[in-house]
């Protein structure tokens, strides 16, 4: 799965400390999800950084389904 968490949070003139504070997770969390190391975050925090960056899930987190066959 993709995300486009590091554009959306620059858009928005977020530091990942900041978008980090917002959706109550650490730093580290943000940068591993924005590297595509932690490639599926829980509904709730996937919704909380969609929340957080005024996006929808789906315009934050791509899911490819060629990926899951």
């Amino acid at each position: 799965m993709e995300n486009r968490i590091r554009q959306l949070r620059e858009a928005k003139g977020l530091t990942q400390e900041g978008l980090a504070d917002l959706v109550d997770v650490t730093r580290q969390t943000i940068i591993s999800l924005e590297k595509g190391k932690y490639e599926s975050p829980s509904v709730k925090l996937a919704h909380r950084i969609a929340r957080a960056l005024g996006a929808a899930i789906e315009q934050v987190f791509i899911f490819d389904e060629e990926d899951e066959r």
